[in-house]
């Protein structure tokens, strides 16, 4: 299908679009894998938490954040990377590049400036979805009114704060998995270029590359994730050392690993169906990547 018949002629409109369709795709597709991690993980235990039941429970804060956050990140990822690009080439026009770490160093940082971008919308979505999924409100709806219901006793400032608690840990979490599944997404497609011979990458490849990527940072990365969620759950204000420390104490080591079957599960099939939908539709607006 031509750029014309899209109207995306613009690398940022392509990644724009792209970005916010793979988004939806996937939370969409495997929301319930992410509840029953998220109850795996929470201090009161799994079935406290809501077992097997209302496994869509906090979807409609997902369906809110899902496009903008995808769509941020991948503007900011591609924009990055052909910006860090650009200047490597202009700076080097007369050698080959010999170093094997220049692209994927490239690639890190991109990866690392899109995840930033991308939690302005993220953290806040899922304070609220993953109060939801724990059945500490009956919905999306019910957990943020009783966020906003707080400005009477801690003011607009506290409400936001609230809104964005974990960003810190969110931030800690996502650069170490960005920068461990993109490197290597973006290395399995130009190995696979180099072997095939060609510029474009199918979805579907895309999509294998994807799901192998992720399952290895989601499983290096699930202490990150545990903590993470502790903190967001929490019904009081806590830091990310205190509530290490509270986890220690009364679970031991193993509860970092809380949830990583699910985790797993949930991030190699996202992989597949986040990445392989956007190069499904980069491909469909023109794009060779």
């Amino acid at each position: 299908m031509s750029e014309t018949s899209f109207g995306a002629k613009s690398p940022f409109i392509k990644a724009l679009l792209a970005g916010a369709l793979a988004g939806t795709t996937v939370d969409l597709s495997l929301y319930p894998i992410d509840t029953l991690k998220t109850r795996l993980q929470s201090s009161r235990g799994f079935q406290s938490s809501g077992g097997f039941r209302g496994i869509y429970a906090g979807v409609g804060s997902a369906l809110v954040g899902s496009a903008p956050g995808a769509a941020l990140f991948f503007v900011t990822y591609e924009s990055t990377k052909t910006v860090l690009k650009q200047k490597r080439q202009a700076g080097n026009r007369d050698a080959v590049t010999s170093d094997p770490w220049i692209e994927p160093l490239e690639h890190m940082a991109a990866a690392s400036a899109g995840e930033v971008a991308a939690c302005a919308v993220r953290v806040p979505t899922e304070v609220v979805k993953q109060r939801a999924q724990a059945v500490q409100y009956i919905s999306s709806l019910a957990a943020l009114r009783a966020i906003l219901a707080q400005r009477q006793k801690i003011g607009w400032v506290g409400v936001w704060r609230e809104m964005y608690r974990g960003w810190t840990i969110t931030i800690i979490r996502e650069v170490p998995f960005t920068i461990i599944q993109f490197p290597l997404w973006e290395g399995m497609k130009e190995w696979r270029r180099g072997n095939q011979r060609r510029d474009e990458i199918t979805a579907l490849e895309s999509g294998v590359f994807g799901s192998i990527a992720g399952a290895v940072a989601a499983g290096v990365t699930t202490p990150l994730d545990v903590l993470k969620t502790r903190l967001m759950l929490s019904t009081e204000k806590q830091s990310a050392v205190v509530m290490l420390g509270q986890i220690l104490r009364t679970s031991g080591p193993s509860a970092f690993f809380a949830g990583i079957g699910p985790r797993i599960a949930w991030i190699s099939a996202g992989g597949a169906v986040f990445l392989g939908s956007y190069q499904w539709a980069f491909n469909a607006m023109g794009g060779a990547r």
